[in-house]
């Protein structure tokens, strides 16, 4: 019923955020005559402010700029590798051509990147920073999740043992001897993926996995958001979290935890950061400084754009790796298997923290070396950055200019290049997966 009402709420403003929206713009046209006196001004800003509080805000679209080599441009192309009903790889394909040229006539290969995005409440789009850091030296894939109001009933649930599947599959069209790229919540998933393949010998197997404040064992340096999940019991988070999508979302009837919920829990952690940088954006506004206004509306139009999670995914992550810490504990199962991350043996390990971060505090990520006991002390680096937050970890100047440069030197570390013109001779002859349902297209 919440969700409709939302749904409803939203609708109902409809017309005033349009009114709004016209307002502001004849109040600042220079035919006003009094578009330049300051009552005008402060009308126009509160316009804006209306309009940008009460919108819908739809997926971000990645809009890649060329990046440099030098002077020489490089293009880049979204390829969609595979996709699937709860998610998509994506390729950031790199003019071939132009990349050799920047190179002196040497285009690669180089090491190829897979980072598994977050599912928990943003886009994909929301880690545009981390693959524009990337782009010049790797060959990079992401996760593309879907919004779960988006996905049809028939296409039927969606747990965290799904969401493991997802990277074991997504893994093998990648191929072997790539580096995984955990970013945040999905850590444990990628964690328990790589030991499933480890068990079972598979071919596919990574060289490297990276963890990126990452809750791997959210018993340590607890925060706010650990805090509350082992405050609330669990049946609290199904009963008060949990909601119906309404029409006409193509995922009517499915029970989800709805994005807006999640961004009104994000910005009850830090409301006053967020109040006072809105209150910055008015003045921004009312004083003429359109260029840091800008920088206002774009970071805010990543980050009121949401998406909801399956009901399943959400309860059982709070279950599993927030209430009963079942992957430290030796208690994570996939397909009917105890998880031992204790069998990986010849994947390199690194892992990253912020020494701010207010969402995965200092440890948690860490606990991965601890849990991964048989991976040789040379395959492994456990880097701090003590001046960055949660998203200065994977996005912004410290990860572009700190964090980046020192992945990009570990993982060089187990890359060799023969290797790897072979490995990519014998993916385009005989891939080691096909995914039913797949499909390789242009973006």
């Amino acid at each position: 019923m919440l969700y409709s009402l939302y749904e409803w709420n939203q609708m109902a403003l409809a017309p005033w955020r349009i009114s709004a929206a016209q307002g502001a713009q004849m109040l600042r046209s220079p035919l006003n005559p009094l578009h330049e006196f300051l009552p005008t001004k402060i009308s126009a800003a509160s316009m804006e402010m209306f309009e940008a509080l009460t919108r819908n805000y739809p997926r971000p679209q990645w809009n890649l700029p060329n990046f440099e080599i030098g002077t020489q441009k490089i293009p880049v192309e979204i390829e969609t590798i595979c996709d699937k009903p709860f998610g998509q790889l994506l390729h950031f394909a790199r003019d071939p051509k132009a990349l050799a040229k920047a190179r002196g006539g040497h285009g690669g290969p180089d090491p190829r990147v897979f980072i598994v995005a977050p599912m928990s409440g943003h886009y994909v789009t929301l880690l545009k920073k981390t693959v524009l850091a990337l782009l010049p030296e790797h060959e990079v894939y992401i996760t593309d999740w879907a919004d779960a109001r988006e996905v049809p009933l028939s296409e039927g649930r969606f747990d965290l043992n799904s969401f493991t599947d997802y990277v074991i599959e997504f893994t093998h069209m990648v191929g072997p001897k790539a580096h995984i790229l955990a970013v945040c919540q999905p850590g444990p998933s990628v964690l328990a993926a790589v030991a499933y393949m480890a068990a079972h010998e598979d071919p596919a197997l990574p060289a490297s996995m990276t963890f990126m404040g990452s809750p791997i064992d959210a018993r340590k340096s607890p925060t706010v958001t650990n805090r509350l999940a082992e405050k609330q019991p669990f049946e609290w988070f199904a009963q008060n979290m949990i909601y119906t999508v309404p029409p006409p979302h193509r995922g009517v009837l499915r029970r989800v935890y709805p994005g807006w919920l999640q961004l009104m829990s994000f910005m009850s952690m830090n409301p006053d950061r967020h109040i006072a940088s809105h209150w910055d954006y008015f003045k921004f506004m009312v004083d003429g400084e359109e260029a840091k206004a800008k920088r206002h509306r774009k970071f805010y139009d990543e980050y009121f754009a949401v998406c909801d999670m399956t009901e399943e995914f959400y309860l059982q992550t709070i279950r599993d790796v927030f209430q009963e810490y079942k992957l430290p504990k030796g208690r994570f199962e996939h397909c009917g298997e105890v998880i031992d991350p204790g069998v990986i043996t010849n994947v390199a390990l690194m892992t990253v923290e912020g020494g701010l971060d207010d969402i995965s505090g200092i440890g948690q990520t860490q606990a991965a070396h601890d849990l991964c006991v048989n991976i040789p002390d040379d395959m492994q680096l456990d880097y701090i950055q003590p001046d960055a937050g949660h998203y200065g970890v994977f996005s912004g100047s410290k990860w572009r200019e700190q964090i980046c440069p020192k992945y990009a030197e570990f993982i060089r570390r187990f890359f060799n290049v023969k290797q790897e013109r072979a490995i990519r001779r014998q993916m385009e002859v005989a891939p080691l997966a096909v995914i039913e349902g797949g499909k390789k297209a242009r973006a």
